[in-house]
């Protein structure tokens, strides 16, 4: 008898090691990663082009502001037109779920071609900087971006088509 005593506690030992071990199995994941993917690069596609419509300005000038919801105002002797379409500059942004995306807003110049120029400020953003990306890489955050247009006097920018471009630079974190 006490031969089979043994050997069932063999036996069982056994078992028991090997429950222990199928446990063991089914707690460590499957899929075993060393580090996350490297950082891909922000990227950004211009949807829409910032646009501040037709206006006329009186003998001070002043400034036309579009916010990045898209409301227009005026300042100064600025007086806005209903005539003309405006638009907030629109980005689709493309980066890693996670990343902080910030941006540089330097100055910037439209001309009317005949060395008239007005002064541009990129102004609020939406969502506003710095933000954190939370949609995958596939998938594009839209970035709403507004401007402050400083006009000058009929002197110094007389009435006309005036053009650029502005720089943005993507920060990414």
């Amino acid at each position: 008898m006490r031969v089979d005593s043994y050997l069932m506690y063999l036996i069982g030992k056994r078992v028991a090691a090997l429950l222990v071990l199928l446990t063991l199995l089914l707690i460590v994941p499957s899929k075993a990663v060393s580090q996350e993917p490297p950082p891909r690069p922000v990227v950004a596609t211009t949807v829409q082009n910032l646009g501040f419509g037709v206006f006329y300005q009186g003998l001070a000038g002043g400034s036309v502001t579009i916010d990045a919801s898209g409301v227009r105002t005026a300042g100064g002797s600025v007086v806005l037109l209903s005539s003309g379409a405006f638009s907030v500059a629109t980005f689709n942004v493309r980066a890693n779920p996670g990343t902080v995306i910030s941006f540089l807003k330097p100055l910037s110049s439209l001309t009317d071609g005949s060395g008239h120029t007005m002064t541009l400020q990129i102004d609020d953003t939406s969502p506003a900087t710095p933000f954190v990306t939370t949609n995958p890489y596939s998938v594009p955050t839209p970035v709403y971006m507004g401007g402050i247009l400083t006009v000058g006097s009929p002197a110094v920018n007389p009435p006309g088509n005036y053009s650029g471009t502005f720089d943005i630079i993507f920060i990414q974190e």
